[in-house]
């Protein structure tokens, strides 16, 4: 059973951080290419481009807990979204999973 849980989501004022972790299963984590969503009431989900040499979307990894994070900083209102993690394992012969989502809220 593949697990992924999103955590983190709340209300939260704009110009402020935040950081959301998806934890899954070991070999989810190894096997599959895990990636942010998001989506807005009345909109497509779409892919959360995280910037590797920083930004205000950053990812980081922890191998032993199994636990991908988003970092959002600086915070806006057009971040307001329902946010996802997706597991890819088509590679290992398996399908497309996804988490139940977090919400993330942003006022001024």
């Amino acid at each position: 059973q593949v697990k992924l849980v999103e955590l983190g989501g709340g209300s939260v004022r704009a110009g402020t951080s935040l950081k959301l972790s998806c934890e899954t299963n070991e070999n989810v984590f190894g096997w599959c290419r895990i990636q942010w969503h998001r989506q807005v009431p009345g909109k497509e989900r779409e892919l959360v481009s995280v910037d590797v040499r920083g930004g205000r979307f950053t990812a980081s990894r922890n191998e032993a807990e199994s636990t991908l994070y988003l970092n959002i900083n600086n915070l806006n209102t057009d971040d307001t979204a329902v946010y996802y993690c997706a597991a890819d394992c088509s590679r290992v012969g398996l399908g497309h999973y996804w988490g139940q989502g977090t919400q993330v809220t942003v006022s001024t």
